[in-house]
């Protein structure tokens, strides 16, 4: 995309988020729904398939481009990217990185709509930080697959119409491999979702369990169709090292909403006949906030280049997503202790947010799995 395009879209995103988004903020955390009217206008601005390619009708941003919007849409609840991450991170990529032409050509034209929402069916209740442990199984019957299995937190599963869902095609097999993707259809005879996860925080965002019972699908839903038998866990791989620079951009965002809220409150809120900014100590919080914040975006904009030329697509990725989740939370609390007892009361932008940056540590790998990651990636290159 021209730069000059893509800049009037970034403009138009960020009055998007902050005119229409932020004001409903209150409503979605009481409701713990995305106004339909919101949806709708984020689906015509193309936000379902701003990271899938124009080929496949979407705005075939480069990451470069991605993590630019994202800390746009990073400024507001989570849950408002949310609607739309899977279809555009690790649900939309599955097809990107792992389907044939064909799947391609078909499937991905309506998850860039926003006419399907998508979800990524991996985890289970052994199986989160190590997905390689699944159990979800799908053996062959003659033409087609019968899977049987379980999946745990699904993003977006309640209201899901494909689920990308990884089982073991051999079962014979340990770890990562023997791991294959289908493209299951929410209406196929023997899928269940269960009711909507009651969480700390990110009202608005749902996940849920999905249960696979005997559900038949076709071998054309088999991402990769013949030749991707067992290609499954290397496809996941690679959709959650682009999710990880989305998420860590996501985390950008939110770090300088919290560090606006925090300048604002303490330029305004006074104590002992002067403002609170006014203390030493008030604006070394302020001080450190902005440090994490400029820290975690030029190191989200430098992993996202060396992703898009091909240089690094595994250990930037982990750094990015680790530092910035890390620093988010440390500026989340910040803001609260900051805004003294009334951060920690609800109806407060600030304590709301602190509950949502929590999560942002745990999910597309812990803080701990990326350590392990880099770590191995660097001791690999030691060998």
């Amino acid at each position: 995309m021209q730069e000059s395009d893509f800049s009037e879209v970034l403009a138009s995103v960020r009055r998007f988020v902050r005119e229409r988004v932020v004001p409903a903020e209150a409503e979605i955390e009481r409701t713990d729904a995305i106004p339909a009217g919101i949806r709708t206008e984020a689906a015509d601005m193309g936000l379902f398939g701003f990271a899938i390619p124009e080929l496949y009708g979407g705005l075939g941003l480069s990451m470069s481009e991605e993590v630019r919007l994202v800390f746009e849409l990073g400024y507001t609840t989570p849950a408002f990217r949310s609607m739309f991450g899977t279809n555009n991170g690790i649900a939309g990529h599955v097809l990107l990185e792992g389907a044939t032409e064909e799947q391609k050509k078909t499937y991905l034209p309506r998850i860039a709509s926003g006419e399907w929402v998508a979800s990524f069916a991996l985890t289970e209740e052994n199986a989160g930080s190590d997905p390689a442990g699944l159990v979800t199984s799908a053996r062959r019957d003659g033409d087609d697959w019968v899977i049987n299995g379980a999946k745990r937190f699904i993003t977006n599963a309640p209201h899901a119409d494909v689920l990308m869902v990884f089982a073991r095609t051999d079962p014979d097999a340990t770890g990562g491999r023997g791991i294959s993707t289908f493209m299951v259809e929410r209406g196929t005879p023997g899928v269940r979702v269960g009711p909507k996860d009651a969480k700390m925080g990110q009202a608005g965002a749902w996940t849920a369990d999905v249960y696979l019972d005997e559900v038949r699908v076709g071998g054309h839903t088999l991402i990769g169709g013949p030749d991707g038998v067992g290609r499954g866990y290397a496809t996941a791989m690679r959709c959650l090292a682009h999710g990880r620079i989305h998420i860590a951009a996501l985390c950008v965002g939110l770090s300088q909403r919290l560090l606006d809220e925090s300048v604002g409150y303490a330029a305004t809120r006074e104590q002992g006949g002067q403002v609170i900014g006014a203390h030493q100590l008030i604006q070394g919080l302020l001080a450190d906030s902005a440090t994490d914040l400029y820290a975690s975006r030029a190191l989200v904009k430098d992993v996202a280049a060396a992703f898009d030329d091909g240089t690094d697509t595994r250990t930037g990725p982990s750094c990015a997503k680790y530092f910035a989740s890390e620093a988010v939370g440390r500026i989340a609390d910040r803001a609260v202790q900051i805004h003294g007892g009334s951060g920690y009361m609800r109806g407060v932008p600030v304590e709301r947010f602190y509950r949502d940056a929590r999560l942002f540590r745990i999910y597309e790998g812990t803080s701990q799995i990326q350590q392990i990651v880099i770590a191995r990636q660097l001791l690999a290159g030691a060998g």
